[in-house]
């Protein structure tokens, strides 16, 4: 997988995929990650990325011209596959797990970070393939929902986590939450490990394990017990 992101601060993103699996993930091959720096591709002699919207109102909006030049220049030296352009922006569809799997299956993604009031209209209309958001709330910059979203896909590629096997038992990945986990030692100022976890039965463990899943979505998210029992009512 390539991974671009198009950023007027390269330093914020570049903090972040160095460091734990990203890092990793890059190390192994994985991954490749290409920063580019949106004021590379400015215009001079004022070399601007931003400026006033027509019509008036409050803040700045990147401009059009360096987004394009960047994202054609990736495009040049990409295959001829679809790639996915990504603005993250909170008028965007949520991002949830079943996105990060379907996004860690692409082989180019592009990465447009925002900065001020927005980018221009014409850049959402002609690159951007995908709107997303990470919540319902808004950020000074696009920086640290990319980060948020692409270490939830990498994280994904089979081969990025020692043990990809834990990846698939993370809540969501099968709608229910994840359940309670323990380690060392076994009583902590009286608070004891459950005794079947200590029992050595499998079965027995992983029918333990999936009762606590149960009881925790349904406590915490009835969106998703009611999507799990929907799911197991139709046999899927």
């Amino acid at each position: 997988m390539n991974v671009h992101f198009l950023t007027p601060f390269p330093k914020m993103v570049d903090s972040i995929i160095g460091e734990s699996i990203l890092g990793r993930a890059q190390s192994k091959g994985y991954v490749n990650y290409n920063i580019h720096n949106l004021f590379d591709y400015a215009d001079e002699p004022h070399c601007r990325i931003d400026d006033y919207p027509f019509g008036g109102g409050d803040g700045m909006l990147l401009k059009p011209e360096p987004i394009f030049k960047a994202v054609e220049q990736v495009k040049k030296k990409s295959d001829k596959k679809p790639i996915k352009v990504i603005f993250p922006t909170p008028d965007g569809v949520l991002f949830n797990h079943d996105m990060a799997k379907e996004l860690s299956n692409e082989s180019t993604l592009i990465f447009i970070c925002g900065h001020y009031k927005g980018i221009d209209q014409r850049i959402r209309d002609e690159i951007i393939t995908d709107e997303i958001s990470i919540g319902d709330f808004v950020l000074t910059n696009g920086e640290l929902p990319t980060m948020i979203m692409i270490d939830s896909i990498v994280r994904l590629k089979k081969g990025v986590l020692n043990n990809y096997g834990s990846a698939t038992k993370d809540s969501f990945y099968n709608i229910l939450l994840d359940g309670p986990h323990y380690t060392r030692p076994r009583n902590f100022n009286g608070m004891k490990v459950p005794d079947v976890l200590l029992s050595g039965n499998h079965k027995e463990i992983r029918d333990w394990f999936l009762n606590e899943q149960k009881i925790k979505t349904k406590k915490l998210r009835k969106d998703l017990w009611g999507k799990y029992k929907s799911c197991k009512e139709s046999g899927v």
